[in-house]
């Protein structure tokens, strides 16, 4: 027994058995790892911050994190859907087009008009930075 295991033991707990259903935790020197997690009914995509002249990993993640938050609060699970729908406007002739293609193409210019003002903001200089949004 040394200093650190006398002033500050660990109790012995028996082993918790996993319940069914729920999925197996990390042990506690493990690091989370939340890359593969998404919620139910949640589209799975990817924010990246481009071409930002001063690229911080903390600048460029608190960017990302507040372009995403503002996204998903405008479109909710149509983030994805909304996106194609804009492609499929810019693209399309307007006869080709359903009444639904041009409401989420309208939604998603301004989400994405509202998520740039909101992650943009504290950034300073941002000429040519951009958000890129892709399904993973």
């Amino acid at each position: 027994m040394n200093q650190a295991e006398f002033h500050f033991p660990t109790p012995r707990q028996a082993p918790i058995q996993q319940r069914q259903g729920f999925a197996e935790m990390p042990a506690d020197d493990e690091a989370l790892n939340f890359s593969s997690s998404t919620a139910a009914g949640h589209s799975a995509y990817m924010v990246r911050f481009v071409d930002y002249p001063h690229p911080t990993a903390d600048i460029v993640r608190v960017a990302e994190q507040r372009f995403r938050r503002e996204l998903e609060k405008h479109l909710g699970d149509d983030v994805l859907r909304a996106q194609r729908a804009y492609v499929s406007v810019t693209e399309a002739s307007e006869a080709e087009l359903t009444k639904e293609e041009v409401v989420l193409a309208t939604r998603w210019v301004k989400a994405y008009d509202a998520a740039r003002t909101a992650a943009y903001r504290d950034l300073g200089d941002t000429e040519e930075a951009y958000f890129e949004v892709r399904a993973i």
